[in-house]
């Protein structure tokens, strides 16, 4: 037989395109159109509905960026279509390449309520099922304007005050229809298996069938009289669509999803209308297909349709009654987990699960994260004691380098905790259930012979949007389809409980799920990051010292309500798309004011518990939030401050001799204070910072630290989220001072300041030494106004390190500074939070920081035979888009070098430097309101209980990675120490013992545990 497949599939494409589809919807009416421009920001429902409408015409151009344009659509449905399926095809102008990236529209009906959403594959409006002919349509479609931004150029569409005022799109396409059932099936059908035939072998026979059953539709098809043929070229393929697929068929779970991200190329208010619009479409569906399912991962979204759309969560809260609407994930939003703290990723499933419970009485099993990127090797456990089973994510199929060698695995993370997890083989979360992806999610999983099943969320999303028709169709006819994989519409939870009972052996990965990409999410937007990690070292102030207050001061109200909108706020710009950087103008335009805000009321509910604390009087009291012990105040505690501890806020001083300056021979100053010997030159970097105790010296011979580094950094994609390992081949030592001078000269403190000029940016740093500190501490200010560079600041180690420690959640985790595998060399840039370590036996060095997450770490051998070990801090990038201006303006930074210093002493000084004291005048020293006795054992958190009873909850973990025993020592009588999980609710374990008669309470934890302890209150 001849080989004529090209020419059938060509066919198929034309006859398709041109002929088929077009006759979905026939005889279309015009319908009337007017249109009202709404002022500035969206307006309520009732405003838009009682505004004063003007003629429009298709082809009128609408819409200024960011804007929201309000259609009246009228008409009468003609009495000719009595009996038929009417439908209105209103189309504002999309384009379909770019669902989620461009203009939208909900059509509500003159009443209010809303009807559906309008996108690119949503443009259809129902009328009627079987009309009657002569009904009246009055509509109104709230159709925002929001600028492409998908392009990857740079653009100042991105915020609103920058904006153009040109309008963006033209109004394409305004009819009544009469919807063509038979030939809208027919379409399904021909689509289904023109993808299905294209996935298969040119040697399978099922092809070939395929192929024949095509031809002969199309030859029923009669090109004038589509509707009245289609049934008949129907005819012809339900053969080969009832054909059954094979018996070991890879088995696909299909989950609708609309992975909406919070903000991303559109601001927080238009996220809240891109939900709605989604979940209108998604109810709908639900009502036609009672079949299909919809997994909502976010409570903060169902909380916006909640607050904005009242009438539509009644209609979502049924469905979820229902099982159709399934809310999955637990976290408050899709969270990055790399920056997250540990107590905001604690609060994440805190605050998200009890807003499932409270409004749905649900309780979620799986954590949904398919977008962050990367994990933190701290969540097996957080997600354990979260009370949830199963992780999913889909972002690792992004990375660059090594393909990931699981499907379905046990996660294993730091402390020793292994949840069951997938990572679906389709590769994309946003599936369109299309034959191509099907077939690609059989070959690529990488469970075969051991597991047969796998996940794909499927729906349009980003921007949202979510399933469509279509793709209910697809699922449909590949249930039980020869040559696909069987797909099966289905809950989340029941791919889990399948897929873990037949590969409950599953392997272990251990470790962080690294993803080899998007690496400049640690840097981009530093006042974003700073701000993220200010509010949380904020918010554990707060509780902390409300709590005190609130058992210790009669009439002391807890601020239950103000902490938990203030957490929500903080949670929710932890969205992966916000923490990271990678977000347009507006949104960190806007995050920067909410954490000024955020700032403001913290500190206000921080001074007023204190000041109840404090009492009346004169005495100058020191509050210390940190968990341990300093200058003589213990944590959690305030004391009157000895004349030492009065010179400043440096970490470990009050102990020691006083600090002397002398000049450096050569040039430049020594600083010493007994413990630590630091020499800067004369070009104002320090070429020695000597650990007189341990006669050791840190920094690596014939090098400087604290050196100042300029990269090119103009990555091949992703400018604000990729940084790419070529940036390191070209750099700038910024080594030139443009002023150097002693500050301060002890006999408490010394500091030296360095200012510099490079590009068209300048930087000043101050090098401070404080009495009995063990570390230089080092601000830096600079005022950046570079493009497309990349600043960092190098530390070169005279330390034989073979790995180093990073300070992740509840936690470290460790990295190897050899590149012997790809998966070493991809860890080119890599995330810590307070503090970075490295070490060789009997000794090691700290970096800390107190805002800045990326870092980089490599390692060289002198000519000495000694090795270097240099960590650098990526401070500030400045790529151009989403953001043109990112990072443009002045910055305050504050990082601390510590010679000599232990794991444990890395976890004491990061928390210092990131928990400052406060000073209050009154009456006396304010006792801790609890105390751990090992500092191995941190206190990450004390507050109220949220049920409002009055008990005090205190978390806790084991931070150096071994195992500890400790003793929690109340300062208030108990009846109960509870071991809790992160909802505070009663968690069966051994860590915790009962309270003994004095009330103290027993801890034995294992390495890296995290233990919440609810403390009863007599």
């Amino acid at each position: 037989m001849h080989d004529d497949r090209s020419i059938t599939e060509h066919r198929l494409r034309r006859v398709l395109k041109e002929r088929i589809k077009p006759a979905v919807h026939s005889r279309p009416v015009p319908l009337t159109v007017e249109r009202w421009e709404a002022p500035g920001e969206p307006v309520p429902v009732a405003q838009g509905l009682a505004a004063t409408y003007e003629p429009c015409a298709i082809g009128d151009a609408w819409g200024p960026a960011w804007g929201t344009t309000w259609f009246k659509v009228t008409g009468t449905v003609p009495a000719a279509w009595a009996g038929r399926t009417v439908e209105a095809v209103l189309d504002l102008g999309f384009d379909r390449m770019m669902p989620g990236f461009q203009c939208e529209g909900l059509v509500h009906r003159a009443d209010g309520g809303e009807i559906k959403a309008l996108n690119p594959y949503n443009e259809w409006v129902r009328v009627a099922d079987r009309a009657e002919g002569g009904e009246r349509i009055e509509w109104y479609v709230e159709a925002a304007s929001n600028p492409i931004l998908v392009d990857h150029s740079v653009t100042y569409e991105g915020d609103e005050r920058t904006s153009g005022d040109q309008p963006l799109y033209r109004l394409a396409r305004m009819d009544l229809t009469v919807f063509e059932t038979e030939v809208w099936e027919l379409v399904q059908d021909l689509e289904v298996l023109y993808d299905l035939m294209t996935q298969l072998g040119t040697g399978d026979a099922r092809r070939y069938g395929i192929l024949r059953a095509i031809d002969a539709a199309l030859d029923a098809v009669d090109l004038g009289d589509v509707p009245g043929t289609a049934a008949a070229a129907r005819a012809e393929l339900a053969g080969v669509l009832a054909a059954p697929a094979h018996a070991t068929a890879h088995r696909i779970s299909a989950v609708g999803h609309a992975h909406i991200d919070s903000a991303w190329l559109w601001p927080l208010r238009e996220t809240v209308r891109k939900v709605s619009r989604t979940a209108s479409n998604m109810v709908n569906l639900m009502d036609e297909h009672p079949e299909f399912v919809f997994a909502m991962s976010q409570a903060q979204q169902l909380d916006w349709i909640k607050t904005y759309r009242p009438e539509l969560f009644e209609r979502v809260k049924k469905k979820i009654a229902d099982g159709q609407f399934v809310p999955v994930g637990g976290m408050w939003v899709e969270s990055d987990t790399n920056m997250v703290g540990g107590e905001a990723m604690a609060r994440q499933f805190l605050y998200g699960k009890k807003f499932l419970l409270d409004e749905f009485g649900i309780e979620t099993h799986n954590v949904w994260l398919p977008d962050s990127f990367g994990y933190t090797a701290a969540m097996p456990q957080i997600v354990k004691l979260s009370g949830s089973r199963w992780f999913l994510t889909q972002k690792i199929s992004w990375s660059q380098v090594n393909k990931f060698p699981h499907h379905t695995f046990w996660w294993e993370g730091i402390d020793g905790t292994r949840v069951f997890t997938h990572f679906p083989p389709v590769d994309t979360y946003n599936s369109d259930l299309g034959g191509a992806q099907m077939a690609h999610a059989a070959r690529n999983y990488q469970e075969k012979g051991r597991g047969s099943r796998s996940l794909a969320p499927f729906g349009w999303g980003d921007g949202g949007g979510g399933p469509t028709r279509e793709q209910l169709a697809r699922a449909k006819r590949q249930r039980d389809l020869e040559g696909s994989p069987r797909v099966e519409i289905e809950r989340p939870d029941a791919f889990f409980e399948k897929a873990h009972a037949e590969y409950e052996d599953a392997p272990v990965w251990a470790g962080e799920l690294y993803l080899e990409l998007h690496r400049g999410t640690y840097t981009s937007q530093a006042k974003t990051k700073q701000g993220n990690r200010r509010s949380e070292s904020l918010l554990r102030e707060a509780e902390l010292w409300a709590a005190t207050a609130a058992v210790r001061v009669p009439g002391f109200g807890y601020p239950y309500e103000d902490l938990e909108r203030l957490w929500k706020t903080v949670l929710l710009h932890q969205f992966h798309d916000i923490l990271p950087g990678s977000s347009i103008a507006w949104v960190h335009r806007e995050a920067r004011a909410t954490y000024a805000a955020v700032r403001e009321e913290l500190q206000g509910i921080t001074l007023a518990a204190q000041q109840a604390l404090a009492g009346e009087g004169g005495q100058e009291l020191v509050f210390n939030c940190a968990p341990h012990a300093r200058r003589g105040i213990p944590a959690g505690g305030a004391g009157r401050p000895t004349a030492r501890a009065e010179a400043g806020d440096g970490a470990g001083a009050g102990d020691g001799q006083q600090v002397t300056v002398e000049e450096r021979h050569g040039g430049g100053h020594v600083l010493a204070n007994g413990r630590l010997l630091v020499e800067i030159d004369g070009r104002g970097l320090i070429v020695s910072a000597y650990d007189l105790e341990a006669g050791r010296e840190s920094v690596a011979p014939g090098a400087a630290a604290n050196l100042l580094q300029i990269h090119p950094d103009f990555p091949n994609m992703w400018d604000a989220w990729d940084i790419d390992e070529f940036y390191r081949n070209k750099v700038t030592d910024l080594v030139e001072p443009a002023s150097l001078e002693v500050t301060e000269s002890g006999p408490s403190s010394a500091t030296v300041r360095v200012g510099r000029s490079f590009g068209s940016s300048s930087v000043v740093q101050s090098v401070t030494l404080r009495a009995g500190a063990k570390a230089v501490d080092i601000v830096t200010d600079v005022d950046w106004h570079e493009t497309e560079k990349f600043l960092k600041a190098a530390f070169p180690l005279d330390v034989k390190a073979e790995r180093t420690a990073s300070e992740t959640q509840f936690g470290h985790v460790y990295r190897a500074t050899h590149t012997n595998t790809s998966w070493e060399a991809a860890k080119f840039e890599i995330c810590a939070h307070r503090w970075i370590h490295a070490e060789e036996p009997g000794w090691g060095v700290a970096v800390l920081n107190d805002s800045t997450y990326g870092h980089d770490v490599t390692r060289a051998v002198r000519p000495d035979g000694g090795q270097t070990t240099t960590v650098r801090l990526s401070l500030l990038r400045a790529p151009r888009y989403p953001d043109p201006e990112t990072d443009q303006g002045r910055h305050t930074l504050r990082f601390s070098l510590a010679p000599g210093a232990t794991i444990g002493d890395a976890v004491r000084e990061g928390h210092a430097l990131n928990l400052p004291e406060r000073a209050v005048r009154g009456a006396g020293p304010v006792a801790p309101l609890l105390s751990v006795d090992n500092d191995a054992v941190v206190v990450e958190a004390v507050k109220l209980a949220e049920d409002r009873g009055g008990d005090v909850i205190v978390r806790l973990y084991e931070s150096r990675g071994g195992r500890a025993k400790a003793t929690l020592a109340p300062d208030f009588p108990i009846t109960a120490a509870v071991e809790s999980d992160l909802l505070e609710r009663p968690l069966e374990g051994a860590a915790v013992g009962a309270p003994g008669a004095d009330g103290m309470v027993t801890l034995t934890l294992r390495p890296f545990q995290i233990v919440t302890v609810r403390l009863r209150r007599a």
